[in-house]
């Protein structure tokens, strides 16, 4: 790919774009346009479909659109590895996007504009469409560099109401011995800062992202609350020491719930139809669940955030490209994707609706967005918040060794807080 290609719109589309636009949508007489959605693996038929509906709204304009899968949790790991060999158009969390602009991954879609004519719509339209938050997530310096898509990048508890009870479900103890009873495992990923942070929050400690892209984070001391960082991570093994914990790969929850030995898991609104496939007429969901740190049950905290389609700085198609994210995140889209994938809008219409607000998944993040919070951190916090939760997964820390904890907190906080280059 090429960088801030700027190219001239074809005559047929000529009337309706201003002259004056920054950089305008463009395409050769009979030129076929070429473009690379990158998105998560349960959206492919989706993609596919919202695509296809691109191409008829642009009929005059050929196109090749190719859909790779890319998990919206992995894709700034993929992006950086090589950005000019990137998609086009690629789905991705919020807590990503300050790294992807740093790198030239994200163009700034203030600078589209007036190409955005061309779909009937301004970026005023999708702030004033989309919650706040979403837009605010999304805007670095005044300028916003994605699209909003969805206001679910959260997780919460399923379980399988056959099996527990919704007081089982209250409290780690009292589910994981629910589902041993069972024979049956509660899943969780551990291997990620994303979600192991949520015993931290929970006790009261904090995450922080400096002005030089360093992250603050107290983990190995004392929280606010009064816990330490030993003990929340004694409660978190007592947790996965219990045979009827599962610890789960990043995304391959999915994969996890199909195979039917869970009973409950914790996951968010894109594992929602394999939930309720799997789970049948027991498919609940609810806050996650109450642990044990020292003597008391602490709610287990969370991260909330948003899910953002945004367009490669490199694209060669860029203005083409923008259009397809703006396409793939309006109304109509978002719609269709609470309907085949009951995820959580960002569009403050279809998050009115009747079918939004009776859903399962998003009541029960509803549920737990009181006790959920933005992660703020630097790109040096997730490879060691990965190490660490591993360990966790593994075994390898023993609750008796007060010491050993002591030591993998440390190097967490160290290379979490390391100095960015």
């Amino acid at each position: 790919m090429r960088k801030n290609v700027k190219k001239v719109i074809a005559p047929l589309l000529a009337a309706a774009m201003a002259l004056s636009c920054t950089v305008c949508v463009s395409a050769a007489e009979d030129e076929t346009i070429k473009l690379t959605v990158w998105g998560a693996e349960e959206d492919q038929n989706l993609l596919k479909e919202l695509t296809d509906k691109f191409q008829e709204k642009y009929a005059d304009q050929k196109f090749d659109i190719q859909i790779g899968v890319e998990s919206e949790s992995t894709a700034k790991d993929t992006i950086l590895t090589d950005v000019e060999a990137g998609a086009d158009v690629y789905a991705f969390a919020d807590d990503q996007l300050p790294d992807l602009v740093k790198a030239g991954a994200l163009l700034k879609l203030d600078d589209y504009a007036e190409a955005l004519q061309l779909a009937d719509t301004t970026l005023d339209d999708v702030k004033a469409a989309n919650v706040e938050g979403a837009i605010d997530a999304a805007t670095i310096d005044g300028s916003l560099y994605a699209f909003p898509r969805a206001a679910d990048n959260g997780y919460f508890l399923y379980y399988d109401s056959s099996v527990i009870s919704e007081e089982d479900a209250a409290s780690w103890d009292s589910l994981l011995e629910a589902a041993d009873k069972a024979g049956k495992k509660v899943g969780m990923t551990l291997a990620s800062g994303w979600y192991n942070a949520s015993f931290f929050y929970g006790a009261g400690f904090t995450t922080g992202l400096n002005d030089d892209g360093t992250t603050t984070m107290d983990w190995n001391g004392t929280s606010a609350d009064g816990y330490t960082g030993v003990d929340v991570v004694k409660g978190m093994l007592d947790i996965t020491s219990n045979p009827a914990f599962m610890a789960v790969a990043d995304g391959d929850m999915s994969n996890q719930l199909a195979s039917g030995n869970l009973a409950a898991c914790v996951s968010g609104t894109w594992d929602a139809i394999t939930a309720k496939e799997i789970f049948g007429d027991g498919y609940a969901a609810t806050k996650l669940p109450t642990f044990t740190v020292g003597d008391k049950q602490v709610q287990q905290g969370s991260v909330a955030g948003y899910k953002y389609v945004g367009v490669n700085g490199y694209s060669e198609n860029s203005g083409w490209a923008v259009l397809l994210a703006e396409y793939l995140t309006n109304e109509e889209s978002q719609q269709m994707f609470f309907d085949q994938r009951e995820s959580g809008p960002s569009n403050k219409n279809v998050a009115a609706s009747d079918s939004v607000q009776e859903n399962v998944a998003l009541a029960a993040l509803a549920a737990q967005s009181e006790y959920a919070q933005a992660q703020k951190v630097g790109g040096k916090y997730w490879d060691p918040a990965k190490t660490f939760g591993e360990l966790i997964a593994q075994g390898t820390l023993s609750a008796d060794d007060d010491n050993a904890i002591q030591e993998a907190l440390d190097n967490l906080v160290e290379g979490a807080a390391a100095s960015v280059e």
